[in-house]
């Protein structure tokens, strides 16, 4: 199955304890990003503080209990993208109480290379993000599998990586 629209929104609304992702591109390549990743790139910082959909979002399912995170995957030098994303998206989903980690993997093996992006619902449903091979989203899907292999590349990747602002703490992004 293949999800967009209010199907896709849903998910974000309706779980019941936990929204989690898991991140391996140095780059993603969205329409609605590219004018603010130009800027950036022109030198345009984005210090905030910044609110939007979801940033309010996840305060609103922080206060019911409910938790979302994600683990993206790096190697350093890091992206001229990565670095929008860190300034421009995770500052500020971080610090409205997303549990975002970095999982740098610079000099050493990735313990979830095998792993494509996706998100993972309550631990039972997994949503398989796939890409094209510069970032450009190709679609979203349903996996209709078991999903203990997702809920272990979830563990391993939170065991082996570190809260963003620690991993930030001290870099100039």
């Amino acid at each position: 199955m293949f999800l967009d629209g209010e199907e896709w929104q849903a998910k974000f609304r309706d779980f019941r304890s936990e929204a989690w992702r898991l991140e391996t591109l140095p780059e993603y390549r969205m329409p609605q990003e590219a004018e603010e990743f130009q800027r950036f790139r022109s030198g345009e910082r984005f210090a905030g503080p910044f609110e939007d959909y979801w940033t309010g979002l996840i305060r609103g399912h922080r206060a019911d209990g409910r938790t979302l995170g994600r683990v993206h995957v790096v190697r350093r030098p890091l992206s001229d993208y990565l670095r929008f994303e860190f300034q421009r998206y995770y500052a500020h989903s971080a610090r409205a109480g997303e549990e975002i980690r970095i999982l740098d993997v610079t000099g050493r093996d990735n313990p979830v290379e095998e792993a494509q992006d996706y998100w993972l619902f309550d631990l039972e449903t997994v949503v398989l993000m796939n890409y094209e091979p510069d970032g450009r989203q190709i679609s979203r899907e349903v996996y209709e599998g078991d999903p203990a292999p997702f809920v272990e590349y979830q563990r391993i990747a939170v065991a082996e990586s570190v809260p963003f602002l620690e991993y930030v703490s001290g870099l100039d992004i």
